[in-house]
């Protein structure tokens, strides 16, 4: 019998031998310091960039809503990604740093906790709503912004250790 045709299902942790969705099982892991940062960039114009850092943006402070809007979504993660674990974060921190000269605001996030599974996915989501939350609050005076560039930029704890996309990027680079 030519088992070729056969389809063997990938190895993969969300998925079971069946094909189905499959929360992973995290019972056994050990509780271990765990954190992640994500970053992400909202590009607008010029102008949109002058409102916000002047602080004349006519629904208010943008940065304060965008920050409260990031830490609440970190919290969230798993009500918003079917196979997330909720999880008990202790730590979420949303900042965002002006780059004129690129007409754009880099958002960065830390999401820390003591667990058994990471948190990578809370960091990603902070940083994803802290940016809609800023087109939001500018799409008036801009419409035409662009969210891009969100990725995952460290990891620490955990089984695999640390992470860095840096230096992932510089091993790929080699190779």
């Amino acid at each position: 019998m030519d088992n070729s045709t056969e389809q063997v299902k990938p190895s993969l942790s969300h998925i079971n031998k069946r094909g189905e969705a499959n929360m992973v099982d995290v019972t056994e892991k050990a509780m271990t310091s765990r954190s992640a940062t994500a970053e992400g960039y909202i590009q607008m114009s010029a102008h949109t960039l002058s409102l916000i850092t002047q602080g004349d943006n006519k629904k208010g402070d943008v940065f304060s809503v965008a920050r409260i809007a990031g830490i609440q979504a970190a919290k969230k993660c798993s009500d918003l990604i079917p196979l997330c674990h909720p999880l008990m974060l202790t730590k979420v921190k949303v900042d965002f740093t002006i780059d004129e000269e690129n007409s754009q605001v880099h958002v960065t996030s830390l999401c820390k906790l003591t667990g058994q599974t990471g948190v990578e996915m809370e960091a990603l989501t902070a940083v994803a709503i802290a940016c809609l939350t800023l087109f939001d609050m500018c799409k008036a005076a801009d419409p035409l912004m662009e969210i891009h560039g969100i990725r995952v930029i460290t990891k620490e704890g955990g089984k695999s250790g640390s992470w860095q996309a840096k230096a992932e990027q510089a091993k790929k680079n080699e190779g």
